[in-house]
């Protein structure tokens, strides 16, 4: 019985499309000195670091042979890719149903920045919240990770 409800439990949410944040994206904050960052993040914590940042790997719960990544990114202190907000962070938010949720919060009178844009691994638009943080919406599409994680390993 307890499998069955599990079973159960698992396709409800492997099916569900309702328009809503599933989980964190990333965690981007201002730096000084973005380089140096990433080199003392590297060198007394461990991280791997590119261009961008670094991207951490987790399994879904849901479909636990998906991997699913979250990233992590240091910015130039100033850099407009905040504004408007003048917080000295952005989180960004995986979500599903970009569309739906773009139009549910458009119906809740909420700002919505730009135009949701498409790329090879996602959608994204950004929004403000009640406080004046920015914040990032990304629809992401995983497997585009997972396979440029392949051939750089290969």
């Amino acid at each position: 019985m307890k499998d069955t409800i599990q079973n159960n439990n698992e396709e409800t949410n492997m099916n569900d499309t309702t328009p809503k944040v599933v989980g964190i994206g990333g965690i981007f904050f201002f730096s000084d000195n973005p380089e140096e960052t990433k080199e003392w993040y590297t060198k007394n914590l461990g991280l791997e670091t590119n261009e961008w940042g670094s991207s951490f790997e987790f399994r879904n719960a849901n479909r636990p042979d998906e991997i699913n990544y979250l990233q992590w990114s240091p910015f130039k202190k100033g850099s407009e890719y905040f504004s408007p907000s003048k917080k000295e962070f952005m989180i960004n938010y995986r979500v599903q149903n970009m569309e739906g949720l773009v139009e549910k919060l458009k119906a809740n009178g909420v700002t919505i920045l730009d135009a949701i844009e498409t790329f090879d691994y996602g959608k994204f638009v950004h929004i403000m919240d009640s406080e004046g943080n920015k914040l990032e919406l990304w629809e992401p599409i995983d497997i585009v990770f997972t396979n440029m994680d392949e051939k750089t390993t290969k």
